[in-house]
């Protein structure tokens, strides 16, 4: 289960940050990067519970990060890269590695 829900959590990744600007709903200013935290949190948090390490899971999603801004400048999808949503992106890993933690945690000690 773990796994599928590791490839879910990519799969809605790839929509979210590379869907056209066309296609992107309008929202407040600060929504953007909530959206990126909680992305990236579910990306760290179910990429632990399919078995993938923690250090080469974030190294690997912290890669996807920086190379998803690139990408979003460089596609024509009418979409700029952000230095500031790939630093977001990697503090979402980190929560959710750190979800995945305290949720093992407390899983064994019931």
């Amino acid at each position: 289960m773990g796994r599928l829900s590791f490839g879910l959590a990519v799969l809605v990744s790839l929509v979210v940050l590379f869907l056209p600007a066309s296609g992107v709903p309008s929202a407040p200013p600060g929504v953007d990067k909530l959206v990126h935290l909680g992305v990236f949190a579910l990306l760290g948090a179910t990429g632990r519970w399919a078995g993938v390490p923690a250090l080469p899971l974030v190294l690997a999603l912290a890669g996807y990060a920086g190379l998803s801004e690139v990408l979003q400048g460089l596609l024509p999808i009418g979409r700029s890269g952000d230095v500031l949503d790939a630093v977001v992106d990697c503090v979402g890993v980190s929560l959710g590695v750190a979800l995945h933690e305290v949720l093992l945690r407390r899983a064994r000690r019931s």
